[in-house]
């Protein structure tokens, strides 16, 4: 990736994962581009989302050490000591709902690898479970405020810790609930050192984070569609590389000697994923305008955005909160053959019958997977319906879910869809069963000034 300004104004971000479960190996081709291409850079991890925050507040009540990725040792191992021997920052929200246990182990992974102790830094702020926290959300969810079955609760951060952490000599900033963009935003403002009010720049270094967030969908993952948007070796798609001038102009491009793609079509779509308003994005540091946003196709895999503009940040942070929810069942069976579909309705029939001469009046959500499965339909109208060529269709699932408070409740389904091997239509196989813990989201906004963003430094 040619830049279009001498590289010393220049900051190359790079992104090594785009939710939690990403693929492990792609980093490490990032990293090897940024240090052939020289000048400063930085390796962000994007792992974090609603539910993602939700299972790891689970894992942290049932281990009060874990609560963090779970891919934190496979998606670092393989870069750590290239990052560290080449003096390329890591960020990254992979500290989930427990960013210190996380820094604690990028510390132990360090050693096991035989490298120096990297200086690890934890932002943290983001979590309002503590007593001030709540306080804080009582007021402003009123009397809708769960307070039996409150769990836990986080605000969406800004950069202003991670560009502090930097600047501070972290090589490892470890977060939680920070914004998305904020993981490009803060390394830029330590690179740069721009002013909090510089609302464009801001910006411009906002939309460079929300185009590497999502890792290959910039680059054509979650793009290609078969004979309508061709994407060459999807199968080794590269993940996404920007660099930024001293004004915030951004240029998109990616990993060397990958497959996907870098054109206008991926990068605009990106750009508008996930954004209600294209004049008004809002995050924690700024509201990003794109409505006269250019994109340019400068070569092969580069892609210019230019003219993004930004506007003074909101007054209030989002914030999420988890309460119980209860338990959700989910049990499948697989019907083949002609007929396949009427013995997997009949087989619904039967377990909704069943559910009911058991006195367990809960709605269980049904879904004929090969035939209707995708659209919401929780009430069951759709698949009620027959389907466009379903009496052709010779190769049927059944999906039963249910979600209640309690607990033998949700087992009693389970245990019907397993009942159906015998006491159910002919030729039922395959069954698969899962009962696990639910939590619930809100959201509601808090004031900015209620939320302080801290960083600290691992001695």
């Amino acid at each position: 990736m040619t830049a279009s300004v001498p590289a010393s104004a220049t900051l190359q971000i790079g992104c090594g994962a785009g939710f939690s479960g990403d693929r492990t190996d792609a980093a490490l081709p990032v990293v090897r581009t940024m240090i052939a291409a020289g000048g400063p850079a930085v390796l962000m991890f994007e792992t974090l989302a609603e539910r993602t925050l939700a299972l790891a507040q689970l894992a942290r009540r049932a281990d009060p050490a874990r609560g963090y990725e779970p891919l934190l040792d496979a998606l670092l191992a393989p870069v750590l000591g290239l990052c560290l021997a080449h003096g390329i920052p890591i960020v990254g929200n992979f500290g989930a709902a427990n960013p210190r246990a996380a820094a604690a182990r990028v510390r132990a992974l360090a050693a096991e690898l035989g490298l120096a102790p990297p200086r690890v830094a934890v932002v943290e702020g983001d979590d309002l479970s503590h007593e001030a926290g709540r306080a804080l959300l009582r007021q402003a969810i009123g009397a809708g405020f769960p307070e039996a079955r409150f769990v836990c609760a986080n605000a969406y951060l800004g950069a202003r810790g991670i560009a502090d952490a930097l600047a501070d000599g972290a090589q490892v900033v470890v977060c939680g609930r920070v914004a998305d963009p904020a993981l490009a935003v803060g390394p830029t403002m330590a690179h740069f050192g721009w002013s909090w009010q510089d609302w464009d720049r801001l910006a411009r270094a906002t939309i460079a984070g929300h185009l590497l967030e999502c890792g290959a969908q910039v680059t054509g993952g979650y793009f290609a569609d078969p004979g309508m948007k061709d994407v060459p070796d999807v199968h080794a798609v590269g993940y996404p590389i920007v660099r930024l001038d001293a004004d915030g102009n951004i240029e998109v491009g990616k990993a060397a000697g990958t497959g996907g793609c870098v054109d206008l079509r991926t990068v605009k779509e990106q750009l508008l994923y996930e954004v209600h308003d294209p004049a008004a994005y809002l995050t924690p540091d700024v509201v990003a305008d794109i409505g006269a946003a250019t994109v340019e196709q400068l070569g092969p895999d580069r892609v210019a955005v230019r003219n993004v503009r930004g506007h003074e940040r909101p007054a209030q942070l989002k914030a999420n909160l988890f309460c119980e929810g209860g338990w959700i069942a989910e049990g499948e069976i697989s019907y083949a053959g002609p007929n396949a579909a009427a013995r997997a309705r009949l087989a619904a029939d039967i377990v909704r019958r069943r559910m009911g001469v058991l006195g367990h009046d809960a709605p269980v959500r049904f879904d004929l997977i090969g035939v209707c499965s995708v659209f919401a339909d929780d009430a069951g109208e759709l698949v009620r319906q027959p389907q466009p060529g379903e009496a052709q269709a010779q190769d049927v699932r059944l999906r039963a879910a249910l979600a209640h408070e309690d607990k033998a409740v949700a087992e009693a389904l389970l245990r019907e869809v397993n009942a159906l091997y015998t006491c159910g239509p002919a030729g039922g196989g395959g069954v698969r069963t899962a009962l696990r813990a639910r939590l619930n989201a809100m959201s509601c906004l808090v004031p900015r000034g209620a939320v302080t963003a801290s960083h600290t430094l691992l001695p």
